[in-house]
Parts: structure tokens; C-alpha cells; sequence
């Protein structure tokens, strides 16, 4: 068998081997909470724990939607400031509607989903009128006044600055109380899981393919007689829906709809997230949002801790500031690891290949427009 068969045979083989490595990923962690795994300093307690499942929820919930925004950034170069506003009806929405109209909680979560989805569209066809910086500002915009509208709190219906709390007695019994926080763990990896698909499938269809031939060159997608506009909006669609799912898992997690899930710092924190993990990669969305959120989580009970209030001033002020040791992990994954987690992991990989090359930007755009 010639060299370049071999190379035929493992390409074929790889995507196997990644869904195989996949499934049995999502197996382990649907197992978790059944085993009692202690990993000190990075959890707070036993697997099994309320405590830790809570966080662990939360990771999953933050990495879908890190998920989405990757669908706008990395597969379609749609450099968005205002996916907070589809995440926050996700969670204000399902909070509005579980408070005021009282329906139980799948009929809910789907009337929250269709406004979500129209919302999304509103604001796509909008903002994809324009494109760089002006659709940042574009969507920065519709952002702000989704944050406006949910702190003037009109009918009394978000709940203003102190938020909206959950209503309870419309969701089932499982998902209710600290003893169901089980059910809540793997009711927000199942949403990881669909998030997920969902974004592989946008991204192998046509659509998805013609969105990426449009993030490398925009200009030569339209002299090959194919319209840019209608797969954008497609993919800031579905993004959209996607964060707003996440958002409605969040909403259950945190028993209550806050303000700051509509504000312009959330969708910074996803971008730092797909930054973190790296742009363009799926796998390393989900790892820098789960890393972000768990160092986000844990930095603050570290920068609490008597270890560091007993530093001197010099390294007790900054470690006890989690923000400030966040933000010098992120430049120090700008500087050092291009590519972020994704990228290191792909330059190993390199690495290991002898022979190997990586495609140039314009091999990339000809076997998209294949594809397409």
C-alpha cells in the first residue's frame, strides 16, 4: 500500500474515531455523578455532591453556549457583541413566560424557543445589511437594548435590576430541590449534546459550507455566482437559537433570570471562551467554556481563602482579584499558544506526523467551495 493510501485510509477512519472518542466522553460524564471522584482544588467536593454537579451543570451550560457564538465566529467569521441578547431570551423568556402565563415547562421552553428564533431573525436580517466592524456595532447595539428594555422592567414582567426569580411550581418535581441537582446535571448535558449536533450539521451542510467560504473570501464566493446572505443569516439564526437554549438551562440552574445575562460582558466572557479554546474548533469551544466557567468559579473561592489573605500585599491583591488572574491567562494564551487550546493541541498533533502540511488559506476555500 502506497503512502498516499495509507494517508486516504486514516482520513477516513479519523472521523470514526472521533465520534467513537465522543460518545464514550459523553458517557463517562453521564456516569459521573454516580461515582465519587474527589479532585481537590478544582472541584469543590465529591462527584456525587450537589455542590459539584451544580458546577459541573454550569460548565455545560456555558460551553453550549460558547457553542453557538463559535457558530457565528468560527464557522462564519461573524464577529457578534450582542449574542447576549439571544442568550437572554433564552433566559428571560422562559422565565416570563413560567411566571405570568404559567404554562408548564415544554410548552414554555418551546414558546421561548419560537420567539428566540424570531427575534434572532429580526435582528440577522438587520445586522448582516452591513458587515466588520459596522455589524459589531450593529448587533452591540440591539444588545444594549435588550439590557434597557429588561432593567426598565415594562409590566413588571423581568423584574428590573434585582431579576426575575423562578417560578417553581410550574416545572416538574425532578428538577425542583437540591436533592434533583442529578437531573439538572444531565439535563444540561443532554443540552451540550444537542447544541453540539446541531452545530456539526450546520456546519457539514451547504449552508454551513458556503458560510465558511464566506469568512475566508467573501468577494470570490460572489463571482462564483453564490449569494452570501441567505447562509449568514442562516447560521446567525441558529446561533441564536442554540444561545437561547442555553440559556433557558442556565435559567433552571440559577433559579432565576439577572440582568447581567443580557448585558454586553456575557457576550464578551463567550468570545473570551472561544478565544481561550480556540477559533474555529468545536471541541475547543467546549473546553474553553467549561475551563473559563470553572476557573471563574473557583478563582473566587481561592481569592477568599486564608492561604491568600495571609500573602503579603504584593501577591495578596491580585490573587484575590479572580477577574485579574482571568485576564492574564487569556493574554497569556494570545501570546504564547496561538490558536489557543485547539491550536497547541493541533500543533502536537503536527508534530507527530512526519511529512505532514498544513493546507494553505486558499487550499482551505477551494475544498469549502467543493464541498458547497
Amino acid at each position: 500500500m502506497s503512502g498516499a493510501q495509507a494517508q486516504t485510509g486514516q482520513r477516513r477512519r479519523l472521523p470514526w474515531a472521533r465520534m467513537a472518542g465522543g460518545a464514550a466522553a459523553v458517557l463517562a460524564l453521564a456516569v459521573l455523578p454516580l461515582f465519587a471522584i474527589d479532585l481537590p482544588g478544582v472541584l469543590p467536593g465529591p462527584t456525587y455532591t450537589p455542590g459539584t454537579l451544580q458546577l459541573v451543570a454550569l460548565c455545560f451550560a456555558m460551553a453550549a453556549a460558547a457553542l453557538s457564538y463559535h457558530l457565528l465566529l468560527g464557522a462564519a467569521g461573524l464577529l457578534s457583541f450582542g449574542h447576549a441578547l439571544s442568550f437572554g431570551a433564552g433566559v428571560y423568556g422562559l422565565a416570563v413566560i413560567l411566571a405570568h402565563l404559567g404554562l408548564p415547562l415544554v410548552p414554555a421552553a418551546a414558546l421561548a424557543l419560537v420567539l428566540a428564533i424570531v427575534l434572532a431573525l429580526a435582528v440577522g436580517s438587520i445586522s448582516l445589511r452591513v458587515g466588520g466592524i459596522p455589524f459589531a456595532m450593529v448587533t452591540l447595539a440591539f444588545a444594549q437594548a435588550g439590557s434597557v428594555l429588561v432593567r426598565r422592567n415594562p409590566g413588571d414582567a423581568t423584574g428590573g435590576d434585582e431579576g426575575l426569580s423562578l417560578a417553581t411550581q410550574n416545572l416538574p418535581e425532578g428538577l425542583v430541590g437540591v436533592v434533583n441537582t442529578r437531573n439538572l446535571y444531565w439535563l444540561a448535558l443532554a443540552a451540550l449534546v444537542l447544541v453540539y449536533a446541531v452545530v456539526l450539521w450546520i456546519q457539514s451542510s451547504r449552508a454551513g459550507h458556503v458560510a465558511e467560504a464566506v469568512r475566508e473570501n467573501e468577494l470570490r464566493v460572489r463571482v462564483l455566482g453564490l449569494t452570501p446572505f441567505p447562509a449568514k443569516l442562516l447560521v446567525f439564526t441558529v446561533g441564536g437559537a442554540l444561545a437561547s437554549i442555553a440559556g433557558m438551562v442556565y435559567l433552571l440552574l440559577q433559579s432565576g433570570a439577572v440582568p447581567r445575562s443580557v448585558s454586553t460582558d456575557l457576550t464578551i466572557t463567550l468570545l473570551v471562551m472561544v478565544v481561550l479554546g480556540g477559533v474555529g474548533s468545536r471541541w475547543g469551544a467546549v473546553v474553553g467554556g467549561v475551563l473559563y466557567t470553572l476557573l471563574d468559579q473557583r478563582l473566587a473561592a481561592f481569592a477568599a481563602s486564608p492561604a491568600v489573605k495571609e500573602l503579603p500585599p504584593v501577591l495578596r491583591i491580585p490573587l484575590s482579584e479572580p477577574l485579574f488572574i482571568l485576564g492574564t491567562l487569556f493574554i497569556l494564551v494570545v501570546l504564547f499558544m496561538p490558536g489557543g487550546i485547539a491550536g497547541a493541541a493541533g500543533r502536537l498533533r503536527a508534530r507527530r506526523r512526519a511529512g505532514t502540511r498544513a493546507p494553505e488559506p486558499a487550499e482551505r476555500l477551494e475544498k469549502i467551495l467543493e464541498d458547497a
